[in-house]
């Protein structure tokens, strides 16, 4: 489990392939940024842009991850370098400063628009239609990782847009600052909606 929270900036230094089949995944090697690495064990998770990854390898600085093909096909930015949000998984004593988050991403979204607004910035993104149903009103959603509250949502013929407001630090301390319009991101649905929703679609035994 995560917060949301992201703890540092990595950056992917390399991506090779773990074999020559079409399904074959990567192997990541990152480096952790600021993320201190000393209590980090091989089979870890570390969330690396919202999804959940195990760690294979690892020194001071750098640790690695194989991402399968799977993986791969249903998130963004694992197969490229460049900076990544990075999380390690909660302990018991940690603070809970975002929301409980799984780490697995259950669709991508498109960034329609990513504008300063005043002091901070407005970021917009068109979600599935399937994800519409878990988007509220400041309820909460990840983008890449980042536990954000979504503070507009209309539901459109092709899409569900979605709108959140980041203030200056949260665009300092995340990849988030890098996005533009049209690239994809990863989204994770809040963990009670996704129950909240199990339990309204089913029907009531019968008595």
């Amino acid at each position: 489990m995560f917060t949301g929270i992201v703890a540092a900036i990595g950056k992917i230094i390399e991506v090779k392939a773990l074999g020559t089949a079409a399904d074959s995944g990567v192997r990541l090697t990152l480096d952790a940024g600021g993320l201190p690495l000393a209590d980090v064990a091989l089979g870890d998770s570390i969330a690396i842009n919202g999804a959940c990854m195990t760690v294979v390898a690892k020194n001071a600085t750098d640790f690695a991850v194989d991402v399968s093909r799977e993986s791969l096909n249903r998130t963004t930015g694992l197969d490229v370098p460049g900076e990544v949000n990075l999380e390690k998984a909660l302990t018991l004593a940690d603070r809970l400063g975002g929301h409980l988050v799984s780490g697995h991403v259950d669709g991508l979204g498109t960034v329609v628009k990513f504008e300063p607004v005043g002091e901070s910035w407005e970021l917009a993104i068109a979600a599935p239609l399937a994800l519409a149903k878990y988007l509220a009103y400041k309820g909460s959603i990840v983008v890449n990782g980042v536990s954000l509250t979504v503070n507009q949502v209309s539901d459109e013929s092709d899409a569900c847009r979605f709108s959140m407001n980041l203030i200056p630090h949260t665009v300092e301390v995340t990849a988030l600052k890098h996005l533009k319009m049209g690239d994809k991101v990863n989204l994770e649905i809040d963990l009670i909606a996704r129950y909240v929703e199990r339990m309204l679609s089913l029907s009531s035994p019968a008595t």
